[in-house]
């Protein structure tokens, strides 16, 4: 009988309900801590390089392990290292709250963001796993808009935790939750493996040398100097590694990335565009708040109020996005959806300026919402569905770090772009670099729409649950 057939509804609940709580907390310290980095800083008695890497090592961590994350599930088994991350990462939290100093806040941050690194790209995992190809689209579609969401609302829950308690309270939130979590996670969720039995352990160095080479050159570029020694050495270096890890891959006898997957367009499209979405979407993310302070003179928390026409739009819209998904395919939401970000993105670029009325900032940031929420599921569905089950794990590993890198590969040229514009001495200098940062964000959003445009159509047969693919066969036929 098919497993996800048998697979009961309660089980498929209890998915994606603990995965998508999982994925909230894991997006939510991605930059919840931005808005109360003054108060550490002025508790710890930190420097601004250390404030920088409080949330660098986060981010760091998390993108270089997310690869290693999916090999670590498929070999291991996904429900005890999804469990095994949650674990992990609600012991960071907790560490994080009772730091001292500087020095045990940032290594605390390093165990989180190697516990989010399992627990986002095992959600993902696990959630397309359980439910069956006709409903995964709206099961990733509420997924994507709860991990969105998180994201667009890091900076307004940092906020209001910062100003009402204090910065400690950020993490201890994470705790009572992480220790429901584990132990459901443990007993509710279905246990599945990837087919392979041996770790590809010379893929695995690669992968994480070359990852941590690139993310540690877009993560300080903008610090260090683009061409300073230290920065052309860490991204020539990691380009070089991916290069070493892609030929191995080739040729390994377990491959973790088997590069046959990219020769479905749908797997190869839905990863260039989900770099492209989350690059913009981070970058807005980065500049909006930053904006209404400056521009407008709000609180860190009144910034993430005026920010919820755009942000409630992610959690509203992707779960319809996701169920419209399973109906007419990928192909329009994704083109569609990041053609409407960019379009609500250049618009807030466009008009942006000291003075403004905050009114006119809404519909762009509804337009631009929208479009992200359109896109999320569908190009997540994309990645997953080209696959065969036995192909979810790594699928689901690829798509975390693409998404990872594009939104860490967005901030950075967001940053310069800033940077050669304008700068943060006053609120004309602001929206000088403000406006060209966010029309590169808009352009990377089209750049995505173009990328969906190369996905391939609807295919009639999108009920064949993926457990009915043969290991061996290239996944669904496009």
């Amino acid at each position: 009988m098919n497993t996800t057939s048998a697979m009961g509804l309660s089980a498929r609940r209890w998915a994606l309900v603990l995965g998508s709580l999982a994925s909230l907390m894991a997006a939510l310290d991605t930059l919840v801590v931005s808005t109360a980095l003054s108060t550490i800083q002025r508790d710890l008695g930190a420097s601004l390089e250390d404030l920088e890497w409080t949330v660098n090592a986060y981010n760091l961590t998390f993108a270089v392990l997310l690869m290693p994350a999916a090999v670590a599930g498929d070999r291991l088994g996904r429900r005890r290292m999804f469990a095994g991350g949650l674990a992990l990462f609600t012991a960071g939290s907790a560490a994080c709250a009772v730091s001292g100093g500087v020095g045990a806040l940032i290594a605390a941050r390093v165990v989180q963001g190697a516990g989010a690194a399992l627990v986002m790209t095992l959600a993902l995992a696990i959630v397309s796993a359980t439910f069956p190809a006709d409903r995964r689209g709206l099961a990733i579609g509420v997924l994507e808009g709860v991990t969105g969401l998180a994201v667009a609302c890091g900076p307004l829950v940092g906020g209001a935790v910062a100003d009402g308690l204090a910065w400690e309270a950020i993490f201890w939130l994470n705790v009572p939750i992480g220790l429901v979590a584990v132990p459901l996670a443990l007993r509710k969720l279905p246990e599945s493996h990837g087919p392979d039995t041996s770790f590809d352990l010379r893929g695995l160095a690669l992968v994480t040398a070359g990852a941590l080479g690139l993310v540690w050159g877009l993560v300080r570029g903008n610090t260090a100097g683009w061409t300073s020694p230290e920065i052309l050495g860490a991204l020539l270096g990691g380009v070089a590694l991916l290069a070493m890890f892609i030929g191995w891959q080739a040729r390994a006898p377990y491959p973790m990335v088997p590069l046959r997957l990219f020769r479905h367009r749908a797997f190869a499209a839905g990863n260039v565009a989900i770099f492209c979405t989350f690059g913009a979407l981070f970058t807005a993310v980065f500049f909006f708040a930053q904006f209404l302070q400056t521009t407008f003179g709000y609180g860190p928390f009144d910034a993430g109020l005026r920010l919820l026409p755009w942000t409630v739009t992610l959690f509203l819209c992707a779960p319809l996005a996701g169920a419209l998904t399973d109906r007419v395919g990928e192909r329009p939401l994704m083109a569609g959806g990041l053609a409407l970000q960019a379009i609500g993105l250049f618009w807030v670029a466009s008009i942006a300026e000291p003075g403004m009325s905050y009114g006119a900032l809404v519909p762009p940031l509804v337009v631009a919402g929208c479009g992200v929420s359109m896109a999320l599921p569908a190009v997540q569905s994309s990645v997953v569905s080209a696959v065969g089950h036995a192909d979810i794990g790594k699928a689901a590993g690829v798509n975390s770090t693409m998404r990872e890198l594009g939104g860490v590969f967005g901030i950075a040229v967001g940053v310069a772009v800033f940077s050669g514009f304008g700068g943060t001495a006053s609120a004309q200098t602001f929206a000088d670099g403000f406006g060209p940062a966010i029309k590169v964000a808009a352009a990377i959003s089209l750049a995505g729409a173009a990328a969906g445009l190369w996905l391939p159509g609807r295919t009639n047969d999108r009920s064949t649950p993926p457990q009915q693919v043969p290991a061996t066969t290239e996944g669904r036929a496009r």
